[in-house]
């Protein structure tokens, strides 16, 4: 846990035990890793090296550099920094040992052995020399090893798997066979080319992932996060469904300064829970909606989680095209999660709370609004055709230059040095993954295993493109269970994409698919972190917690079906081509009237507690109205007419709950 997320949780929960914030911590390592909180010359060593690190990445956004440069250069920060922030093991977390300076000093070595006669090292590559691959060999175990320290084991030994495979090709059995790599070409494949570790994951962390990263920091530091969260607050007023809406409006705001589910669970949990409980809602209840809504802001436009940039990346194709493809599907999840809150409140007989306040939401904007400016600037720099470097870049100046409108933000020298430092700390566990998972992607490349994998899904399948999707679905909870949500896309995207597109499927559509997918990892048991951190915080149960989270985020779950199988539902991606606009339109409309009737089935309520003969009619309808079809939509509305008459006809239960 960064110094950032650990203050976020000390001061907005103040309430917590400290049992809980134990739990929780715990929780956070097992996503990030565990981090040291050294004092002293090397504290001043590591924020040196990590304002050194962002200074490097806001420079490189503005400047054009080498590309083979930029990303050694990177990974020199990255390795430096990994071994000296996170320990070898939790019993260092006090104190930084000799084997960390060591490690530190050879990854330096690595990149600057790489550096000292570039060009005519690159030229290497197919034929390595005896130090090339000497110092290839301890490149990758200091990459394994850092990846080790920041997420924990299973990316390591996935990578590890990777590298067998590759170079014990010949001995497997059909369809696994391949012509097998001797070491010779495997390291150089991965140390001196841009199809290894320096590849795709590892350029997108650098140049993008980076700077949003120090945006969030720099967002933070200015009080801009603290002030998403009043703002968010103040905006619900004193109605029951306040405190929920205050969960679903702060989860938004929050992903503006957080790409972690777990980190915004956690911040929002610590400050809404208590609410949530006064209002009615039971432990698991609460939990569940609160692992929901950290989770869904990952999802949502215009800054998402770092995945969304390597979909960018793998697609070619623009930041904004990404944030187009997200903003529906988006809508219809928080959409879902607001209706949730309106049934709740009528089926627990929730109970108006007074939300904890620091001014009306008219007297915060009118002195803190500033604080959307930077947010504006993105989408502006994106819409006028920037980069997303670029945008994130003339963010980060925005958010420094308004600071200066009230005293309380300024950027002084200290909080300036504190945002850098942070923003650096924020990259390094994705920084490690990628680094990671340019090993994966660069034994797919060599290996092919990404088109034997697709052909071996599709088979499987027996053709059906439903099943694919279904199996690809599958697979993503598989590998969502040992790796992070981004190292989880990584893969997916290059050994099960490939089986969505060999069968029709527009690749952007099949890319978001396992975005999404990817992401519900986060949900998923048996390790379903979000939840899991949710259930610290309000002692719910875990496992009921989890299958409270699976109902309050079905739409996600169902929505990656509808765009990736039925061609219609390319409309939920703002994709229009071979559909009639009018009926994509129609898609639209009518999957937010089928959500909406979703979360009414999932909560057993519509205008009166519903029977479970009533829920069942009511999910049929909302799967009608979800489905791109004129007569889903008709036989959803029979549906929903249906239910609405049974509920006026029944007397045996009143049209409101009692209180809980």
């Amino acid at each position: 846990m960064t110094d950032k997320q650990m203050t976020r949780m000390e001061t907005s929960g103040a309430d917590l035990t400290e049992e809980q914030k134990k739990k929780l911590e715990q929780l956070m390592e097992e996503e990030e890793g565990a981090t040291r909180r050294v004092k002293g010359f090397w504290d001043k060593v590591i924020t040196w090296l990590a304002i050194a690190m962002s200074v490097f990445a806001l420079y490189t956004a503005i400047v054009p550099v080498t590309t083979q440069i930029l990303r050694s250069v990177f990974v020199a920060f990255l390795l430096a920094l990994s071994f000296l922030y996170y320990p070898l093991t939790v019993k260092y977390k006090g104190k930084i040992t000799v084997i960390d300076i060591v490690l530190s000093a050879l990854g330096l070595f690595c990149i600057g052995y790489m550096l000292f006669d570039f060009e005519e090292f690159i030229y290497r590559a197919v034929t390595p020399e005896t130090w090339d691959l000497n110092f290839g060999v301890l490149f990758l175990l200091l990459i394994l090893e850092a990846t080790r320290r920041t997420s924990g084991w299973i990316m390591p030994i996935t990578c590890i798997l990777f590298l067998l495979y590759a170079y014990f090709g010949p001995l497997l059995p059909a369809p696994w066979t391949h012509r097998g790599y001797d070491i010779e070409r495997i390291i150089g494949h991965m140390y001196m080319t841009l199809e290894g570790v320096f590849g795709v994951p590892i350029d997108v962390c650098s140049t993008i992932i980076a700077g949003f990263c120090i945006f969030g920091a720099f967002l933070t530091v200015s009080g801009a996060g603290k002030f998403y969260v009043d703002f968010a607050f103040a905006s619900m007023g004193q109605k029951p469904t306040a405190a929920g809406r205050a969960v679903v409006a702060t989860s938004y705001f929050l992903a503006m300064v957080s790409g972690s589910g777990v980190a915004n669970t956690v911040a929002i949990g610590s400050v809404a829970y208590p609410m949530l409980s006064q209002s009615g809602y039971d432990r698991n209840n609460a939990g569940g909606f609160l692992a929901a809504g950290g989770m869904g802001a990952i999802t949502t436009p215009p800054v998402m989680g770092a995945a969304a940039f390597l979909i960018a990346e793998f697609l070619r194709i623009s930041y904004l095209e990404v944030v187009l493809l997200a903003t529906i599907p988006a809508a219809l999840y928080y959409w879902g999660l607001l209706w949730m809150v309106e049934f709740d409140a009528r089926k627990f007989g929730l109970k108006a709370v007074a939300l904890t306040r620091v001014g009306t939401a008219s007297q915060l904007f009118k002195r803190y609004g500033y604080h959307f400016i930077p947010l504006a600037a993105i989408v502006g720099f994106l819409v006028a055709g920037f980069t997303a470097q670029i945008a994130v870049f003339a963010a980060i100046v925005t958010c420094f230059l308004v600071s200066f409108i009230r005293k309380e933000s300024w950027f002084t020298p200290p909080k300036l040095m504190e945002a850098l430092k942070q923003g650096a700390l924020t990259v390094l566990n994705v920084g490690a993954i990628c680094a990671a998972a340019g090993i994966i992607v660069g034994i797919v490349s060599l290996t092919g295993l990404g088109l034997k994998l697709s052909s071996i899904i599709i088979d499987y399948a027996g053709g059906s493109l439903l099943m694919t999707a279904v199996y690809t679905g599958i697979l993503l909870w598989v590998i969502g269970l040992a790796v992070p949500i981004t190292a989880t896309y990584i893969i997916a995207a290059v050994i099960a994409a490939p089986a969505l597109t060999k069968l029709g499927v527009p690749d952007y559509a099949a890319h978001m698919f396992i975005f999404y997918y990817a992401l519900l990892s986060e949900v998923s048991p048996p390790t379903a972190l979000s939840p899991f951190a949710a259930a610290a915080i309000t002692g719910g149960n875990p496992y009921k917690t989890t299958m409270m989270a699976w109902k309050y985020t079905l739409p996600a779950f169902l929505l990656p079906f509808i765009f990736t199988v039925l061609p219609e539902g390319k409309a939920l991606l703002l994709h229009f081509e071979g559909i009639n606009v009018l009926g994509g339109v129609w898609t639209i409309v009518s999957a937010f009237v089928g959500i909406g009737l979703l979360a009414s089935g999932c909560s057993g309520w519509l205008l009166r507690r519903s029977t479970v003969l009533e829920r069942a009619i009511t999910i049929v309808g909302a799967l009608g109205f979800v489905l791109p079809w004129h007569s889903g939509s008709v036989a959803g509305a029979i549906c929903v007419a249906v239910v609405v008459a049974l509920q006026k006809l029944r007397k045996d239960a009143p049209s409101l709950a009692a209180p809980h």
